[in-house]
């Protein structure tokens, strides 16, 4: 079973409080770049993997959706989700992505917003999303970028010339990581960009498109402290579909 951080009392009232979690998809500076990803989502079956509070379950159906099932291993999720939501085309489900076991050929599209890299065994999960989808069927993510969580201890540092700077080490060391994130010890598994893609491809999945994101200028220019996601890639975002 994963790691259930978000239930943790101390991780949960501080992760609450994110702008994305007060002010919902308005508050991700990626989601003009993640909708860019979407298909269009008219009359189709989702599934959204680490649902959180239900933004996006929610959207898929504003914008069309025939019913979306929205999967989360938190209790504290799943209540709030349901709390926020009246649509009974919108299923909350408590589910662990590691033991992910869905109905074969059930969906349209699969999305995942930063829940993959908490999963331990990516192989096992691309295959069981691959079986769940129809056809031809999508699969959108996002991850946090495997430059963001290789380093033992990420956070900014400064060259010698007072220039903000992301270590970068332990690349190719793929494993578990474990950062101090609103609570102790919160537990990650970093690999490579290769092994990313090559995991989606060995699965049978075809690559749509891959973004690095990086804020636009009108972005920064609202939100001048997104300026340091210039430095460095914190999040990679992949469209794919079943072959």
């Amino acid at each position: 079973m994963a790691q259930n951080i978000y239930d943790d009392p101390d991780f949960f009232a501080g992760y609450s409080q994110l702008p994305r979690q007060v002010q919902g998809l308005d508050g991700a500076p990626e989601w003009p770049a993640i909708r860019a990803l979407l298909p269009d989502v008219t009359g189709k079956k989702v599934a959204d993997l680490g649902c959180g509070f239900g933004w996006a379950s929610r959207w898929f159906r504003e914008n069309g959706a025939a019913s979306v099932l929205g999967l989360d291993l938190s209790r504290n999720m799943i209540d709030r989700a349901r709390a926020d939501t009246d649509d009974a085309a919108i299923d909350y489900r408590i589910g662990d992505l590691d033991t992910l076991d869905l109905p074969q050929a059930a969906f349209d599209l699969i999305y995942s917003a930063l829940t993959f890299h908490y999963v331990q065994d990516f192989g096992r999960l691309m295959r069981a999303i691959h079986r769940a989808l129809s056809s031809g069927g999508d699969l959108v993510f996002t991850i946090e970028h495997p430059i963001f969580m290789a380093a033992t201890y990420p956070h900014w540092i400064k060259d010698k010339d007072g220039r903000k700077t992301w270590p970068v080490n332990g690349y190719s060391m793929e494993g578990e990581r474990r950062t101090d994130w609103f609570a102790e010890g919160v537990l990650k598994h970093h690999r490579t960009l290769a092994t990313t893609i090559n995991t989606l491809l060995a699965a049978g999945f075809a690559l749509r498109r891959i973004e690095e994101f990086a804020p636009a200028p009108d972005q920064i220019a609202a939100m001048p402290q997104l300026a340091e996601e210039m430095e460095r890639p914190m999040m990679l975002m992949v469209s794919a579909y079943k072959i």
